[in-house]
């Protein structure tokens, strides 16, 4: 299949899921996406292989047809890939990765049931086939999977720890389950049958049968409203609304923030500024321990007090993060301690980064002093490490010096 055999016109720019087909029409691939439409024409860049893998550029070109299925919502993309997935198995799916990574979600077969995410490697092993009550999957991220339950955890709060039984709770332990109940972790009341319509209703979700759950809650909105529980038809009428705008921008962690290609991508990020003035943010990038300077990035630092590095290293992660054309890197170099390490580590897995990292702390004379991370990427990775963050300290005062001349 060619570019030029498709229409990019008639295919939405929404949310849903797609699939390549062969021309004895088995399915080759199945997928997620925000826009439908830029993501299938991204199939067809020239450097297709490197940003995805050979595979995807092969099932691309053996392809015949594509066909597409619209959503509400990514989080209905997510859910309805799964069911095509288990469905047809795509040799462009279970040829990826490994299936014994791939993500379930288990609901358990308990009085209150817990919503576990679990790996196929445990589900065949360790994980006891007593406890499934209900199992959705595959997925092929954990990730992705994680963050829907979240959303799905704001509408409907649910259990993922044994049921605490109040009487027997600790006073710590009283405390822990309050303040979960507070912020909507745990549902409000522990009744049996209010948590078993909740476990009900995720379900009702997870088999991809939005509609039919909407009308469910509307009718019990009414009935309520009619018995003269207003709390209750409240409380109805905000996950009606909370189902019908889902925001999950952040939802799909897209298969291009993944590196594919078989060369070793580093990232490193540096800032430079003289006081507060004139703040700015680089990036450089090093791969199979050389430098590629016409992939070198500079972002200016919008928000963020001055001589503020951990705001304008968030800063900078989630600007890069965006640019899902560039390919996603296997590690992330950054300057300071074990603070600024902690927070790289968390800001990469709330955008997405599918990436390691480390950070080069410096003596007083700014030279490296030692690498803080895995041991193992830091001994192997040593010299590109290095590199990369002199690379990106020289690339951020260069542009920072020019910025000052400039003014």
């Amino acid at each position: 299949m060619k570019k030029a055999d498709i229409d990019f016109k008639k295919i939405p720019d929404a949310p849903g899921v797609y699939r390549f087909f062969s021309e004895s029409k088995d399915v080759l691939y199945v997928g997620k996406a925000t826009s439908l439409r830029d993501r299938i024409k991204s199939y067809f860049a020239a450097d297709i292989a490197d940003v995805r893998s050979p595979l995807i550029e092969r099932i691309v070109r053996d392809a015949k047809e594509v066909a597409w299925e619209v959503t509400d919502s990514v989080l209905e993309a997510l859910i309805l890939e799964a069911k095509r997935i288990k469905s047809f198995m795509p040799v462009g799916n279970t040829d990826q990765k490994d299936n014994k990574s791939f993500a379930y979600l288990v609901v358990t077969k308990e009085r209150f049931p817990r919503f576990l995410i679990v790996r196929e490697r445990e589900l065949s092993g360790t994980f006891s086939p007593k406890l499934v009550k209900h199992l959705f999957g595959p997925f092929m991220s954990v990730a992705s999977l994680r963050e829907a339950l979240k959303i799905i955890r704001k509408i409907f709060p649910f259990f993922d720890t044994p049921f605490p039984v109040a009487e027997s709770l600790s006073p710590q332990r009283r405390k822990t389950l309050s303040f979960n109940q507070s912020i909507g972790l745990y549902p409000r009341d522990l009744d049996e049958r209010s948590y078993a319509k909740a476990v009900r209703n995720i379900v009702t979700l997870f088999e991809g049968k939005k509609p039919s759950l909407v009308r469910t809650l509307e009718k019990d909105m009414k009935r309520a409203a009619k018995d003269e529980r207003f709390e209750d038809a409240a409380e109805l009428r905000r996950q009606i609304f909370a189902l019908t705008h889902i925001r999950d921008i952040t939802l799909i962690k897209d298969e291009y923030k993944k590196p594919q290609s078989a060369e070793f991508r580093i990232e490193a990020y540096d800032t430079a500024h003289i006081r507060g003035a004139e703040p700015r943010g680089v990036m450089a990038v090093i791969v199979d321990g050389e430098a590629r300077p016409a992939e070198y990035r500079v972002f200016t630092i919008r928000n963020g007090k001055p001589g503020d590095d951990i705001a304008a290293l968030s800063e900078i992660i989630e600007r890069r993060a965006k640019h899902r054309e560039w390919p996603y890197p296997h590690l992330v170099v950054i300057d300071g301690g074990a603070t600024h390490l902690k927070h790289a580590r968390q800001f990469l897995k709330y955008v997405g980064m599918g990436a390691d990292v480390v950070s080069v702390v410096k003596d007083e004379r700014h030279k490296p002093r030692e690498v803080l991370g895995s041991p193992n990427l830091a001994y192997t990775h040593e010299s590109s490490i290095l590199l990369a963050n002199a690379e990106a300290h020289r690339f951020a005062l260069g542009r920072h010096r020019r910025a000052m001349r400039n003014r």
